[in-house]
C-alpha cells in the first residue's frame, strides 16, 4: 500500500473520535457561597493589583526625577562645552584667515547631482552659516 492509501484510511477510521462530544472541563453551576468567595477573590485580586500598580508608580516617578533628570542636565552641559568650543575654534580659523572661512575644497565626488532640484542648485535645507553655497559654483 502507498503512503498516501494508509495515511487517508487513517484519517477516516480516527474521524469518528475526533468529532464525538467532548464533556465539559468546568461547572457551570453557580451557588451564593461559590459566588460570594469568587467575589472576596476577585476584589482581593483587585486590592493587590491596584497596591502594585501605585507601587510601580511611584518607582518610576522616583526613576524619572532621580535618575532621567539628572542624566539629561549632564548630556545639556557636555553638549552645551562641546559646542562652545566649536564655535571658539570656528571664529579662530576666521582670524587667521581675515574673518571669512577658506574656501572647501572641490573635489569631484561631493554635491554630485543627475539632475538639479526644482528649486535650485542649493538643498531644501541650506544653511549658509554651515553648508556651502552652489548658486555661485
Amino acid at each position: 500500500m502507498s503512503f498516501a492509501v494508509r495515511a487517508l484510511s487513517r484519517r477516516i477510521v480516527r474521524a469518528p473520535a475526533r468529532f464525538q462530544a467532548r464533556p465539559r472541563a468546568f461547572t457551570t453551576a453557580v451557588t451564593e457561597e461559590t459566588s460570594a468567595k469568587g467575589l472576596e477573590k476577585y476584589l482581593s485580586e483587585d486590592k493587590d493589583l491596584q497596591a502594585h500598580a501605585a507601587e510601580t508608580a511611584d518607582l518610576w516617578r522616583k526613576i524619572s526625577f532621580y535618575a532621567c533628570i539628572p542624566g539629561i542636565a549632564v548630556c545639556v552641559a557636555w553638549v552645551y562645552n562641546t559646542e562652545v568650543e566649536h564655535a571658539a575654534h570656528i571664529e579662530h580659523i576666521k582670524e587667521e584667515h581675515g574673518g571669512e572661512l577658506p574656501e572647501t575644497p572641490t573635489y569631484d565626488y561631493l554635491n554630485r547631482r543627475a539632475k538639479p532640484f526644482p528649486w535650485g542648485p542649493n538643498s531644501l535645507f541650506f544653511n549658509s552659516h554651515v553648508n556651502k553655497d552652489l548658486s555661485d559654483a
